[in-house]
């Protein structure tokens, strides 16, 4: 997200956050809360995974126009934890995780992806 917005590291997190929400673009976790041993999220202790309320989140920003997930895990479990608590959702579009440990794209390849959302332009099919 930091490429696509201007928002790098390198800047206080106070101007990441605003180059974000100027972009329109909101970032909230899937879950609430969950115990993951290591760090990754294939290691999600299912028992234990909590949602946010993406209910409340979605009427308090009734503009959403898509949900675009960080990855399949992210996916998987909203589909699986949160919107069966939905009326409705968003337009939803999996991209490929940002993270290293998912090294079958190029760090390029990733950023084509997630252009997607890029400046708040809801350019998706």
């Amino acid at each position: 997200m930091g490429t696509l917005v201007g928002a790098s590291r390198d800047l206080s997190y106070e101007t990441r956050c605003a180059r974000l929400i100027a972009a329109g673009v909101a970032v909230w976790d899937v879950l609430h809360a969950a115990q993951r041993p290591g760090s990754l999220d294939s290691r999600i202790v299912a028992a234990t995974a909590q949602p946010n309320d993406f209910g409340a989140f979605l009427t308090a920003q009734p503009q959403l126009q898509l949900i675009a997930f960080n990855g399949a895990t992210a996916a998987k479990l909203f589909a699986r934890l949160a919107a069966p608590r939905l009326a409705s959702s968003p337009r939803q579009v999996t991209l490929p995780s940002t993270s290293p440990a998912h090294a079958a794209l190029t760090q390029a390849q990733k950023l084509g992806h997630w252009r997607i959302i890029a400046g708040g332009l809801m350019n998706f099919p």
